[in-house]
This record gives C-alpha cells, sequence and structure tokens, in this order.
C-alpha cells in the first residue's frame, strides 16, 4: 500500500479539560472516499476542524500530501488541495453567486477551464443558475449548501471535507446534494465525509470509522458496517 494522502495518528484535541478527540488514527489513501459517523458529541467536527486549521491538535500527528500539517496555518493547508465544506456552509451572504464561486478559484490561473467548470456546476444544480447574480444570503439552506460544494470543487481538491452536507435540509434537497456527492466520488475525488445520516453515508463511501466519545471504536468497509446489528441498532434507526 503507498503512503496515505491523509495520515492521522494519535490525534488528540482538547477544550480545556475536556478531551473531545483521544488518539485517533484515521487514513484515507488518494481516491479513497471514507465516512466517519458517529453520534452528536462524537468528536467528528472536532477532528475536521483540527484536521484543516481551524483549531490546534493537542497531540499526535497529522500529514497531507507528504506534508506535516501540525502548526502550519488554516490557509496554507488549503493551497495543498485540503478543501473543507464546514458545516454551516460558510458562503459569503452579500457576494453574488456567481462571486462566491468564482472565489474557489482565486488561486487558478486557467480561465478558460474555471469557466467551463462553472457552466458545469450550474448543469449540475440548475438552481445556482437561475440566482446567478443574487446574493447568497438571499438563497435557501439547499441552494447555499450546492453554491458551498461548486466553490469547494472549483478549487480543484485533492482531498474534499465535507461536514454534515445534509444538515437541516428538506427531504430532496439531501438527495440532490447526495446526487452530486455521488458524481464527485465518481470522479475519482478523494473524500473525507462526515454526516449525520450514516445510511448515506455509508451507501456512498467505500470505507467507515466509526466515532464514540472522541475514539474510534469500529472501522472497515462501509457495505459491512451497514450490514453490523450493532451499527444499525445505534446509527441506522433498525
Amino acid at each position: 500500500m503507498t503512503e496515505p494522502l491523509l495520515d492521522l495518528r494519535g490525534l488528540d484535541v482538547r477544550y480545556g479539560a475536556i478531551r473531545a478527540v483521544k488518539s485517533l488514527d484515521l487514513h484515507v489513501q488518494a481516491g479513497e472516499h471514507v465516512t466517519l459517523i458517529g453520534a452528536n458529541g462524537a468528536g467528528k467536527t472536532s477532528t475536521l476542524r483540527a484536521l484543516t486549521g481551524l483549531i490546534a491538535a493537542s497531540g499526535g500527528e497529522m500529514r497531507f500530501a507528504g506534508h506535516r500539517l501540525n502548526g502550519m496555518p488554516a490557509h496554507q493547508r488549503s493551497a495543498l488541495g485540503l478543501v473543507m465544506v464546514p458545516e454551516g456552509r460558510g458562503v459569503f451572504a452579500r457576494m453574488s453567486v456567481e462571486e462566491n464561486l468564482l472565489a474557489g478559484a482565486y488561486l487558478r490561473r486557467d480561465r478558460d477551464a474555471v469557466g467551463t467548470q462553472i457552466e458545469e456546476i450550474l448543469a449540475w444544480f440548475p438552481h445556482l443558475k437561475r440566482r446567478f447574480a443574487q446574493p447568497a444570503g438571499l438563497l435557501s439552506g439547499g441552494e447555499q449548501q450546492m453554491l458551498a460544494l461548486g466553490r469547494a470543487l472549483l478549487s480543484q481538491p485533492r482531498l474534499l471535507v465535507l461536514d454534515e452536507p445534509s444538515m437541516g435540509l428538506a427531504p430532496t434537497m439531501v438527495e440532490r446534494i447526495f446526487e452530486a456527492i455521488t458524481e464527485v466520488c465518481r470522479r475519482g475525488i478523494t473524500l473525507l465525509l462526515v454526516e449525520q445520516n450514516a445510511r448515506l453515508a455509508l451507501q456512498v463511501t467505500e470505507r467507515a470509522y466509526v466515532l464514540d466519545s472522541g475514539e474510534v471504536t469500529l472501522s472497515g468497509a462501509s457495505r459491512a458496517l451497514l450490514d453490523d446489528p450493532k451499527v444499525r441498532a445505534a446509527y441506522l434507526g433498525d
């Protein structure tokens, strides 16, 4: 097996006296699609925030594409191709849909290719095409999630990290977002997904980690975890 694109070893995250993530080991190979599932408060978002540099890890080592991430500013991690769509979308509310999309491509110099990719994203998400010139703050939650995903794809991520993409969305919007995520996977983009809907997350990924109280309690093929009685009882409502 080649060196993982992403390799977390013994990751610890603390908030004062609270140890939110405990000696977590996680790896993602280039081209893999991996999900991290668990109950609210299990440490999933804390893991992603430490990975992307939004908070400091209190222990362990994080490596991405051969680079040690510990102590590296968030913008430098993004420049390496480590791109996250955060919970809550994080769109620029006063900027138009077009300006938000272009913000994802601000480091790119291939303007023609950017324009072609924007047209492709608008074909995926016709809602955005109809609102192209409108401020992003006027979009619905589902439309903002579409915009955040499109903006992230325009940055040409080596690893796309999605934090709770279905949070607060209507069922029809959840279905549309996961259709887009499935297409992202088909195109070979490496994915790390945190998602409250464990069934959907396990259906679109190849491998999974189960996090409980900050610790990995189970890992393996997503299909196998879908059939695991303990996982089904705890996270799938069966």
